[in-house]
């Protein structure tokens, strides 16, 4: 019998179920989907935190321009492509891009270069997480190699998505930045923040509404976890975090049930609340996991909420940790694969993931 599709009134009565054993089955047939659709194989995304320095300064975030206890770095080229080669010789198929956001010329052609160059010299897959662009910047960074791009929109509905933003920040633009990354080309990820001070369980349920509206291709969503040095950090004191960590574990499944075969990231922030977050989400109906592959020296600068896990650990010792990790819940890591959206090849008519990097 096909696994039901979850109708918005379903997904509000499994949102607002607070009871971890409740939720169960809900997690079970959400990762019986994604086996029957994509199979056991879980698709690494080696991350790169390149820079922290950001020309935005959004109310939740540790590396908002008016954050002046952080230190700020940028990543040479060279220092990135240590880290790239690494993950090529280690058996990733895929690396991300990840910055504080910028728009200047200066930056537009060192993303441009260093991804060409990554292309040229690993021919990996490339997903980049470099926020809102021009369609210029958007077209030369996928014809310099890069195929995925993920840009969260952190809450679809609009009045939130204010209090969480300053004035020169525009709702609009971000959904059109999606549009126009979609009419170029790429895999378009999007995604939000659960959890929020003020958001509701019909929120939520409008935010999976919205992921399906706009036809994504790939989810990258977790809890929210304050930083207490932005303005948003009093209005999260006393938050749960078990709450928060099942209310992202139902969004995940709930995810998977209703978009079937995109591809869902189990994100780190599910660590930061829970040892074996992670290994949850994957259990939830999650299938990627992006692997911290920044120099050491720097990840401690890249904190965009607190607690944040695996700071001091170098990437192989990362590789190492989630290779057990995973082969215990009883899946396996696609080596050498780009393990691209089954939903955007279907939607495209594109070969589907499993490409060799």
């Amino acid at each position: 019998m096909p696994t039901p599709v979850p109708t918005r009134d379903d997904m509000i009565r499994w949102l607002r179920t607070t009871e971890p054993e409740a939720l169960q089955p809900l997690f079970r047939d959400a990762l019986d989907l994604k086996h029957e659709l994509l199979g056991r194989k879980v698709h690494f995304r080696g991350i790169v935190e390149f820079s922290n320095v950001c020309a935005k300064n959004c109310r939740y975030c540790g590396i908002r321009r008016d954050n002046k206890a952080v230190e700020r770095f940028q990543m040479t080229g060279e220092e990135i492509m240590e880290c790239v080669r690494w993950a090529k010789e280690a058996g990733y198929g895929s690396v991300v891009l990840q910055s504080g956001e910028r728009s200047d010329a200066a930056y537009v052609a060192f993303v441009e270069g260093t991804v060409a160059r990554i292309k040229r010299e690993t021919g990996m897959g490339i997903t980049l997480s470099l926020g809102e662009q021009d369609v210029t910047t958007y077209r030369h960074w996928f014809e310099a190699g890069a195929h995925r791009y993920l840009l969260r929109i952190e809450t679809s509905d609009p009045t939130l998505y204010a209090q969480l933003h300053p004035d020169d920040h525009s709702f609009d633009r971000r959904v059109e930045c999606l549009r126009t990354l979609k009419a170029i080309g790429y895999q378009v990820g999007t995604g939000v923040m659960i959890g929020l001070p003020g958001q509701t369980e019909d929120d939520l349920a409008n935010d999976i509404l919205f992921y399906e509206a706009i036809d994504a291709d790939m989810i990258g969503m977790g809890p929210f976890v304050v930083h207490r040095q932005t303005p948003l950090a009093p209005a999260a004191d006393g938050f749960d975090a078990g709450r928060q960590l099942y209310r992202a574990l139902t969004m995940i499944a709930l995810t998977r049930l209703r978009l079937r075969d995109v591809n869902i990231a189990s994100t780190t922030a599910l660590q930061a609340l829970h040892p074996e977050g992670r290994e949850m989400g994957l259990q939830a109906g999650a299938n990627i996991i992006m692997p911290n592959l920044t120099h050491t020296r720097y990840r401690r600068h890249y904190q965009l909420y607190e607690g944040k896990p695996c700071l001091d650990e170098n990437a192989a010792a990362c590789r190492s940790c989630l290779e057990g990790r995973i082969s215990a819940i009883g899946e396996t890591i696609g080596y050498g694969e780009y393990g691209d959206s089954l939903h955007f090849a279907r939607r495209t008519g594109g070969a589907s993931g499993g490409d060799e990097a």
